[in-house]
């Protein structure tokens, strides 16, 4: 639902409804990518109104988790730190920090001691995540736990309190319930994603992670007019076009995420943001020459703020390798490395991974060489809430064969990188895509049995095979499919280095056998991959994904309750 100012209507308006009116129109100018302008609105009031201080540092806190620039974060930081301090001005003064109770200071709360908890509430959940971009020591770390915990409380003890027979209807109630409906809509449906094990202790310390009742609260604020309509809107689409496929199965159902995104479109046409997610849904839809024409428009539609084109960027690079346009896709992984600071070793390893899919003699963009980039990745290795990234340890892993001066070449790095964001899934819906995909694992295998025997043939055959099954599968052949994946599974004992890859090839073998209708099959090849495989590549993502499935098929939760594993 697109954005309108509060009280409009009224002609004589309270403190509040000015405020929420002025922030209102505020996000209408960062829509219109009027971003400066935004901030410029906001500013002013910053000392003086919560509503003000909030808005303004959530912009600078979307701002500075686009950068990664540590000055930035820093900046976000004190600035949502001051909003807090804004916000604990307005709340009820016998209320200490985090400790807001429905049933002992809710009935006595004026409207504005209301707004003020759940303002509240959301800066302790933007500082939390800025603590964990900004600091890596564990006293930090754990402070940034507090403050998330502390938030859903206080989101929890709102959301008793705001029924019809207890909260008198407003002009601005339905601003407070879109912050209530925020909050546990975005607490419940990201800890719904957990797999039960890790769910069951937070359920223990006090969270709830209802996926269904995350997913009511999130549209019902995404969908009445208030100020968090954008906020529950944007979540939603992350989950609708990027959690349910890099972390789930990948849904072929886009109805919600494109009724979202309709009315937005149709009042912001030239919105970065919205372009951003109209492209998205396009290249999972696997419409990818629309999908690159959307990015493209997204990057033109604005100049202000170049993170804005980092996130397109990341996409087109995606794009045009499912097209097997290395060139192409190698330009967007330069730009990435030269421009953003989210993971430069896998900017750089992708740059290398691309240049290694082109034909030997061909010449590279720049005068650049594969060897020489893949040897560049580990110098690059960062943390963030104090781990490195997965997919970044994964690139870094897989760069260390480089090292050898006498080195044995990977496969096809694109395509197993490819997999690991669930790319396959995109590939799956253009046929043309799929037997060029199909071909290029075909030349790669007859080079692998030319290449003198190394330590790293096991590996590196069970990596094709897993890749080819899951494009026969797509092809649907799946006999040839099946065998591939089982040929992965027998030879278990003999892979050396990419143990990941027999518990994905139980995972896909149970996915082709959940699309014949082979259920009880399925669902223990999952459990066999959740409890017999530990330590290994990436087995965060895998057991998000076979938590995914098991969910999916409804599978008895006291079998589904083990040997889950926390997220990295």
């Amino acid at each position: 639902m697109a954005l309108r100012p509060a009280g409009s209507g009224s002609s004589s308006s309270s403190p509040l409804e000015t405020a929420l009116a002025e922030c209102t129109e505020a996000l209408n100018c960062f829509l219109r990518n009027q971003f400066s302008e935004s901030l410029e609105m906001l500013q002013p009031r910053t000392r003086e109104s919560m509503y003000h201080a909030l808005i303004y540092a959530t912009i600078l806190e979307m701002q500075a988790m686009m950068t990664f620039e540590q000055e930035d974060i820093a900046h976000a930081s004190h600035t949502m730190k001051e909003a807090q301090e804004m916000c604990q001005r307005f709340r009820r003064k016998n209320i200490v920090s985090g400790a807001f109770s429905s049933r002992t200071g809710g009935d006595s709360c004026t409207e504005e001691e209301l707004h003020a908890e759940v303002c509240y509430a959301e800066c302790l959940l933007h500082r939390a995540a800025l603590t964990f971009l900004q600091d890596e020591n564990m006293v930090n770390f754990i402070k940034g736990g507090i403050k998330v915990r502390s938030s859903y409380l206080i989101y929890r003890e709102l959301n008793g309190f705001i029924q019809p027979n207890q909260l008198p209807a407003s002009s601005v109630r339905a601003h407070l319930e879109g912050g209530v409906a925020l909050g546990i809509g975005a607490f419940n449906l990201t800890l719904s994603l957990f797999p039960p094990r890790i769910l069951k202790l937070l359920e223990f310390a006090g969270f709830s992670g209802d996926k269904d009742y995350g997913l009511q609260q999130l549209h019902q604020g995404a969908t009445t007019p208030n100020l968090r309509a954008l906020l529950c809107t944007m979540l939603l689409l992350c989950y609708y076009t990027f959690l349910t496929f890099i972390l789930g199965v990948g849904e072929d159902d886009f109805t919600e995420a494109e009724a979202l995104l309709s009315p937005y479109l149709a009042r912001y046409p030239k919105s970065a943001i919205f372009l951003f997610f109209a492209g998205r849904i396009e290249e999972i839809k696997g419409n990818i020459n629309e999908a690159i024409k959307k990015f493209e428009e997204g990057c033109s539609a604005q100049q202000a703020w170049k993170q804005f084109h980092h996130m397109c960027y990341w996409e087109l690079m995606w794009c045009f390798a499912y097209k097997g346009m290395w060139k192409m896709a190698y330009f967007y992984a330069d730009l990435l490395s030269k421009e953003n600071r989210w993971s430069k070793a896998m900017y750089v390893y992708m740059k290398a991974a691309f240049l290694s899919m082109l034909p030997p003699g061909e010449p590279r963009p720049f005068g650049e060489d594969e060897v020489a980039l893949f040897r560049q990745v580990s110098s690059f290795k960062q943390k963030i809430a104090g781990k490195s990234p997965p997919t970044e340890k994964f690139a870094i892993r897989k760069a260390r064969r480089y090292k050898a001066s006498e080195h044995v070449p990977l496969p096809v790095p694109a395509l197993e990188m490819m997999y690991m964001w669930n790319g396959f899934t995109v590939l799956r819906k253009q046929q043309e895509l799929l037997e060029g995909t199909l071909n290029t694992l075909t030349q790669a295998e007859k080079q692998l049995q030319e290449a003198p025997a190394s330590e790293h043939q096991v590996d590196d055959k069970c990596l094709l095979l897993l890749l080819k099954g899951l494009v026969l599968k797509h092809l649907r052949s799946p006999t040839e499919a099946e065998a591939c994946f089982s040929a992965v599974h027998a030879s278990e004992k003999r892979i050396r280095y990419d143990h990941y890859l027999v518990p994905n090839a139980l995972l896909e073998l149970s996915l082709l056998y959940v699309g014949q209708g082979r259920n009880e099959e399925a669902v223990r090849l999952l459990r066999r991959a959740k409890s017999n495989y530990k330590n290994y590549s990436m087995e965060s993502r895998t057991l998000f994904r076979i938590h995914a499935v098991l969910s999916k098929l409804r599978a008895p939760q006291e079998e589904n309750d083990a040997n889950g594993a926390t997220p990295s």
